[in-house]
């Protein structure tokens, strides 16, 4: 038993500093680094499992291709065209912005690689509202790409790296295979529309401001010969990502091979001195020391003895199906929060026969209700997507923690009674 308090604590410390912020979230993750190192708390491999994740190389690419659309001047063409329908309110420009976020999420497989195509377009679209660096207005747009990138695309099956782990785990352990329509028709309602509304009242309220529209409209000019070039390589990026299912590359690889490219002398869009200044490092340890966290928790043992103790103190009852409903929902926020959003699903799913057993829930429904669970991060650092996203919108951590809270509140307090109405409509709260 002594063997697991090491663990333990180096967890609760990691967690703990990155929840109130008192240390710059990178300078955390070396802390977790040494510390796991020095104390011979796991071997090398599990605690720099970060850098050899392909989330990682997906963020690092994703910060360079963001580099070379504005770079290029495609991240301002882009948003001379928007500001055109969007900056007449700023109801108008967050919901709008959230909807993007939405709808590339039908076409587009990768958190990562949504965001790093729409941050440098809608930071574009701030500067033509006259949102000023570091603003409140400037501040909420960045957060309603994270959002509504991470937390929306919950509702689509293949648009989300916990809803693919989910998938995959299901069918390994269950032989329950998930289908793309019939997951969209019991998700999409509300953890997509429904919350997607939430979420642009939540920024309205807290991030409140008044864009400027432009006072002239300026005719499109020509495209450019690195307009031309950027936006062929990014056309084929995106069909290569949407297509990876038939080719086998994973989109990891298929962006980090479009930054390469951004990069090469005199064909690519970017020198030296722009890869520094426009790769985001502090966030990319950041995300390194997410995933590594995941990998230890899994390593040491410390996920399923969490999992175990769990099950053990649940008040589970076959005769109360909206409690168990809820209950289930809490069990997932609580292990969000250890093993972060992609490690739920692996913790959590091996877990749902024994819940459907004490729950009284069909099989189906037990694994069904952990997406609610992780597409609801309390702290940032839950979400790694929503993380780079306030890296390249240079958010403060204060202001995603106060949102990531806000937006769990009203989830937990009205759309999670909701999503169970739902449930039990289409017949799946019924063993």
């Amino acid at each position: 038993m002594q063997e697991i308090w090491l663990p333990v604590g180096l967890v609760s410390i990691t967690i703990g500093l990155w929840a109130v912020g008192r240390l710059p979230e990178y300078l955390t993750a070396l802390l977790f680094f040494a510390a796991a190192m020095v104390l011979h708390a796991a071997p090398a491999d599990v605690v720099f499992a970060g850098f050899l994740s392909s989330a990682f190389w997906l963020v690092l690419s994703g910060f360079v291709l963001g580099a070379a659309i504005r770079k290029a001047g495609l991240a301002d063409r882009a948003a001379r065209s928007l500001s055109t329908y969007l900056c007449g309110s700023w109801l108008c420009m967050v919901g709008g912005v959230v909807l993007l976020t939405y709808a590339l999420a039908f076409v587009m497989p990768s958190n990562m690689g949504r965001i790093a195509l729409l941050m440098p377009v809608v930071m574009a679209l701030a500067d033509r509202a006259g949102l000023a660096d570091g603003g409140r207005g400037r501040i909420g747009l960045a957060l309603a790409v994270g959002f509504g990138t991470f937390q929306l695309s919950a509702s689509i099956l293949p648009a989300n790296v916990p809803n693919l782990v989910m998938a995959g785990a299901a069918e390994t352990t269950f032989g329950i295979h998930l289908s793309y329509l019939p997951y969209l028709l019991l998700h999409a309602p509300v953890l997509g529309l429904l919350k997607g509304t939430v979420l642009v009242g939540c920024i309205c309220i807290l991030f409140p401001t008044q864009p400027k529209r432009p006072a002239t409209i300026e005719t499109s000019s020509s495209l450019t010969s690195p307009e031309i070039r950027l936006g062929l390589l990014l056309i084929a990026t995106l069909a290569l990502w949407m297509t990876d299912a038939l080719h086998g590359i994973g989109p990891a690889w298929i962006g980090l091979a479009a930054a390469c490219i951004c990069l090469l002398p005199r064909i690519g869009f970017l020198t030296g001195e722009d890869f520094a200044s426009g790769v985001n490092f502090r966030t990319c340890i950041y995300i390194a020391g997410i995933l590594g966290l995941a990998a230890f928790v899994t390593h040491t043992g410390l996920g399923d003895m969490i999992g175990r103790f769990l099950l053990a103190v649940l008040p589970l009852d076959p005769e109360r199906p909206a409690s168990n409903f809820g209950t289930l929902v809490g069990l997932n926020t609580a292990l969000n929060f250890v093993v972060t959003a992609n490690g739920v699903p692996a913790l959590y799913t091996p877990l749902a026969q024994t819940l459907a057993d004490g729950s009284g829930l069909p099989l189906l429904t037990v694994l069904m209700v952990q997406v609610i669970g992780y597409a609801t991060p309390l702290l940032p650092y839950q979400a790694s997507p929503i993380v780079v996203a306030m890296g390249m919108g240079k958010v403060p951590a204060r202001d995603g923690i106060i949102l990531c809270l806000t937006l769990a509140a009203l989830t937990f307090a009205v759309l999670v009674p909701l999503d169970y109405l739902w449930f039990r409509m289409l017949g799946l709260m019924h063993g």
